[in-house]
């Protein structure tokens, strides 16, 4: 059933959709070892830390134009296949850097496979620039403006990533004044590996639309509360959440519970092959765990294309394929 439901995706590293298979066939061309983090056809990491580790191995064999256009189209093909009509994709000017690639030429790269999926299978896509928190609040504001600059039209937002843990919100803040003056829509992960506080902190000092994950803030019922009266969507990746140990089964995610609870949630894979996921999965699973009819799983896309970063035209014309 979930099939057939229309999809839509806000939170997916495009590095992080990297296929172990794709990123073999990328080792091949550049004469790389990944056996330290692909075995089979399955990425190899025990915890965050070495995730992280497997990541940006990963995301070091892309270093051209053609390298991200393939990525990003190969990406967006396979979930347009699940039935996704639209996807933000986080995009990380650093691991373009370290890859030897130009902001221009990987904004470019990322374009070009964003136009050959769009042409074959009619999904919209837009860019968010993300700053990787664990790199310190100097590069995350380099990030910010970079992205505030607005060196290609499908970016539309600034959020951040990384290794939750390090530093506070409050230190980045002034990154998110610098995309929010620009105009760009303001997303952060917070909630995750850090508790319900991380959740308050992004509230209080980042003031975004949406918030990466956000499921701790289950562990706070004033924080809940405060969630569903202020409308700031939370994109949601139970998948992900299950292969980092963050709950022991989808039984036991709170899902279910922030959406009875009047918060706004999404359904998105994060870094699909990493936790052995796609967007499709997560419908199935919510539809599965929950008993989500059809209703209630357009409800969901629903809400991830009202909360979209893209223009009024463009979401009233994806918010019509679901009527």
């Amino acid at each position: 059933m979930s099939a057939a439901v229309r999809k839509a995706e806000l939170h997916c590293h495009i590095e992080g959709a990297a296929s172990p298979e794709l990123v073999r066939a990328q080792a091949r061309k550049y004469g790389a070892d990944v056996s330290g983090f692909i075995s089979g056809d399955r990425y190899v990491w025990s915890d965050f830390t070495d995730f992280l580790g497997a990541y940006d191995g990963a995301a070091a064999l892309f270093r051209s134009e053609e390298d991200y256009a393939l990525l990003a189209q190969t990406y967006l093909e396979g979930i347009a296949e699940e039935g996704a009509i639209y996807a933000e994709i986080f995009v990380s000017p650093d691991h373009a850097a370290a890859a030897g690639l130009s902001p221009v030429a990987y904004f470019d790269g990322l374009a070009a496979g964003i136009g050959a999926a769009k042409a074959s299978t009619g999904i919209e896509c837009r860019m968010i620039v993300v700053g990787v928190r664990h790199l310190g609040a100097e590069r995350v504001e380099a990030a910010a403006r970079l992205a505030a600059s607005r060196p290609h039209p499908l970016i539309s937002g600034f959020g951040m990533a990384g290794e939750e843990r390090f530093g506070t919100p409050g230190d980045f803040a002034r990154a998110f004044d610098i995309a929010r003056e620009a105009g760009l829509g303001i997303t952060i992960h917070a909630g995750e590996l850090a508790g319900p506080e991380s959740v308050r902190g992004a509230l209080d000092h980042i003031r975004p639309a949406r918030i990466g994950h956000g499921v701790r803030a289950i562990e706070d019922e004033a924080l809940v509360r405060r969630l569903a009266e202020s409308g700031v969507v939370l994109e949601v990746c139970p998948g992900s959440n299950l292969a980092l140990g963050l709950y022991p089964d989808i039984a036991s995610h709170p899902f279910d519970r922030l959406r009875v609870a009047g918060v706004r949630v999404t359904l998105s894979s994060d870094d699909p092959p990493h936790f052995g996921t796609s967007v499709g999965r997560e419908y199935r699973m919510a539809a599965e765990a929950w008993g989500y009819d059809r209703a209630a799983l357009t409800a969901i896309t629903r809400t991830a294309l009202q909360a979209a970063f893209i223009d009024e035209d463009t979401r009233a014309f994806l918010l019509g394929q679901l009527d």
